[in-house]
């Protein structure tokens, strides 16, 4: 027969559980697929952490930061916080950038949008088909859901 759990022991399961789903949930409001992704370049996740603290800045087309950006401005920026630098354009950036498949893709690859060969826009992936991005003029930075299969990935070397 096995002793019986004290109501303290549960209590303290409880709260190491609720700890534990708090801090897993944390991560996720700036990479909800940061937890399983622990393979992840630190490069790329600090080039995400950066794009994400810049949440609510304005949209200005042609700015680099630090306080507006454009899409392309905005992942240069992160990167280049980041220790990393890439060109001013997003179909430079994609050029520059080691392409991997949709499958492959990780927290902190770069996402391209493009129309044929065209790639006219770029974001930061942050897991579960989500991205930070400097949508368009007249909005802000923001996490929004990737709303097209007209995309390429590139991971930054």
């Amino acid at each position: 027969m096995s002793a019986p759990i004290m109501p303290s022991v549960l209590l303290s399961r409880a709260a190491a559980t609720v700890a534990l789903v708090t801090a897993a949930l944390a991560g996720t409001l700036v990479a909800p697929g940061l937890a399983q992704q622990a393979s992840a370049n630190p490069v790329s996740i600090r080039a995400l952490k950066i794009a994400a603290s810049k949440q609510g800045s304005p949209y200005r087309w042609g700015a680099t930061g630090p306080y507006s950006f454009d899409c392309s401005g905005l992942t240069s920026y992160a990167f280049r916080k980041a220790g990393r630098r890439l060109p001013r354009t997003a179909a430079a950036q994609y050029y520059r950038t080691r392409h991997v498949s949709a499958s492959a893709r990780r927290p902190g690859d770069l996402v391209f949008f493009h129309h044929g060969g065209y790639v006219y826009h770029v974001g930061v992936y942050a897991g579960h088909n989500r991205i930070w991005h400097a949508p368009r003029t007249g909005t802000r930075v923001r996490l929004e859901r990737i709303w097209t299969r007209h995309v390429w990935y590139g991971r930054v070397r």
